[in-house]
């Protein structure tokens, strides 16, 4: 087995891929064995061998061949379900140190860009925008709980302020976050990979794990080799079935899609966008937008629940990127592609560990890209004894998505439809 390409998009276009790593072949022994070679366990690999650990990495594909290598970009604070859902799962006091946490994810990422020279488009600046009175209303509830109980201040904007730095008519106002902001994700998987070599870590790609044979010293199985190890990480989220069903059942893998448009210029580029920072609105069904190095419009926001490509996907995303922005009504997309995430069923995220030397991250809800660098380091410092932060994560109680693997696809897809009603009619 060889490694494949990357599937198409603009972030495989417009990143210089790692040289192909080896295939697992034979036995190996290693302190820890990762499988998934995302932002989690690169994260996780870093962390563990700048402690001196002996670090095997196995990847089913490439490196951030998964979300992590084609997701929104975003780098925001928080997690999927909210500070408010957080607070009634953990406890204000606890809530507010997990958001505390992430807003260390967010630093971690900049850390890193600079330790290892990691060039991977970095913009500052992301809003949250409004289409209704009643999400600006929202909206302000949520600017008030997070600056009086998380101390995150995020300024209002209203439709005026708005319109000043972003050139639609489709919104009413929104939040301005100056410490969140943007990057392209597969740079970014690149630059981590390349650094987790550098320090001394084994990977190995196109070497999918079959199964674990857990106990005192895991062994991780692939089909030429397995890895020996005295703790193993399991950090390939949506994209593993069948190694840990017990993990599986807690996750829904979610398609989410994005385009690009062909190259728009910087000038035109730039009065669409004028700070350069991201956007998302609130309708549960969200769109989710930012400008390219390159001067392009990356648009998201759709989202399938099977494991095929909405019909129709190209004109559907036109259309909306057209809503939001009528002046480009000559514009095309040029890429278009898509992933799978993993949500939990309450949307926060699910960190913990099975037995005493096999440890898990998942559960990420779109919201994962500062938070799966954050799940790293937690994963590694518990593997080094510092098992606080770890538990305080691993109190949260997830649900198996019911219905099992038959029913629980349609029943969350009647949810979603809901919710979908909900923000088209109020």
């Amino acid at each position: 087995m060889s490694a494949a390409p990357y599937p198409p998009s603009w972030y495989a276009a417009s990143a210089e891929a790692l040289p192909p790593q080896p295939v697992l072949a034979g036995h190996i022994d290693a302190d820890v064995c990762i499988l998934g070679a995302g932002y989690v366990g690169l994260s996780t690999a870093l962390e563990l061998a700048d402690a001196g650990y002996r670090v095997v990495v196995l990847e089913a594909e490439r490196i951030g061949w998964g979300a992590s290598g084609r997701n929104g970009g975003q780098v925001l604070p928080g997690y999927g379900c909210g500070e408010t859902k957080l607070a009634a799962l953990v406890g204000r006091d606890d809530a507010r140190k997990l958001f505390d946490w992430s807003c260390e994810g967010m630093r971690l990422i900049h850390q890193r860009r600079t330790r290892y020279g990691i060039d991977c488009d970095w913009r500052a600046g992301h809003a949250v925008v409004a289409i209704k009175p009643r999400q600006i209303v929202e909206l302000q509830s949520w600017q008030r709980e997070l600056e009086q109980d998380y101390g995150y201040p995020m300024p209002g904007w209203n439709r005026e302020e708005l319109c000043a730095r972003l050139d639609s008519p489709r919104y009413l106002g929104g939040l301005h976050d100056a410490n969140a902001g943007h990057l392209h994700p597969l740079k970014y998987a690149l630059g981590l990979g390349r650094a987790a070599l550098a320090a001394g870590v084994r990977i190995f790609e196109a070497s999918p794990v079959l199964r674990i044979a857990r106990g005192a010293n895991p062994v991780l199985h692939t089909a030429q080799g397995t890895v020996r190890c005295d703790f193993a990480v399991l950090a390939g989220n949506a994209l593993v079935k069948g190694v840990a069903p017990e993990l599986d059942r807690k996750i829904m893998p979610v398609g989410t899609y994005i385009a690009a448009t062909v190259p728009l210029g910087a000038e035109r580029a730039q009065s669409l966008i004028r700070n350069d920072m991201a956007i998302a609105y609130t309708n549960w069904a969200l769109d989710y937008f930012r400008l390219s190095s390159d001067h392009r419009l990356l648009f998201g926001g759709r989202a399938s629940y099977s494991n095929f490509q909405p019909p129709n996907l190209d004109w559907v995303m036109t259309r909306r990127m057209r809503k939001v922005f009528p002046q480009l009504a000559d514009v095309g997309f040029e890429h278009l592609w898509g992933g799978t995430i993993d949500i939990s069923l309450n949307r926060a995220p699910h960190w913990g560990r099975i037995g005493s030397n096999v440890y898990f991250a998942q559960g990420f809800s779109g919201h994962g890209v500062a938070a799966t660098n954050l799940a790293g380091r937690i994963v590694a410092d518990a593997i080094r004894g510092q098992n606080e932060r770890l538990d305080v994560f691993a109190r949260i109680v997830h649900r198996d998505f019911p219905g099992g693997r038959t029913f629980r696809t349609p029943m969350l897809v009647a949810a979603m439809a809901w919710y979908k009603l909900r923000d088209a009619l109020w």
